[in-house]
């Protein structure tokens, strides 16, 4: 009787080892490349916008703490400024620190509604 030994599949181990060994090469490149990047120069002093007084742009419909609007100086109703911003794409708001809240949803669904196709609500970027 002759016996015939069946080879049995070897599992092979996965490559820990080399999966370790190229995360680790990977972290010292970005280490080392991240502190190549060349830094400013010292005797450089960046120009400071605090004392520039900005005004808001002519095109823009300003509405202020009361909830009135303004376009251009002048006074609008929102009806009136619906019907003037229905042909406009995009319309610039900037509102008032102070403005109710639900005054501003419903001037920015009703130009929306009207046509208004791009709202921009006009902010100030804080310095945090």
């Amino acid at each position: 009787m002759k016996r015939t030994l069946a080879r049995t599949a070897r599992t092979r181990a996965e490559p820990t080892i080399a999966l370790i060994n190229i995360v680790f090469l990977m972290l010292i490149f970005f280490l080392i490349a991240g502190s190549l990047a060349p830094q400013p120069d010292t005797d450089v002093t960046l120009v400071s916008l605090t004392d520039i007084t900005t005004e808001p742009p002519a095109d823009a419909l300003i509405m202020l703490a009361d909830g009135s609007l303004r376009h251009a100086g002048a006074a609008l109703s929102q009806d009136a400024a619906l019907a003037q911003f229905r042909t406009v794409a995009r319309v610039r708001l900037l509102p008032d620190r102070a403005a109710p809240a639900g005054a501003l949803v419903a001037l920015a669904q009703g130009l929306r509604a009207a046509g208004v196709t791009e709202l921009v609500i006009v902010t100030e970027r804080g310095l945090e």
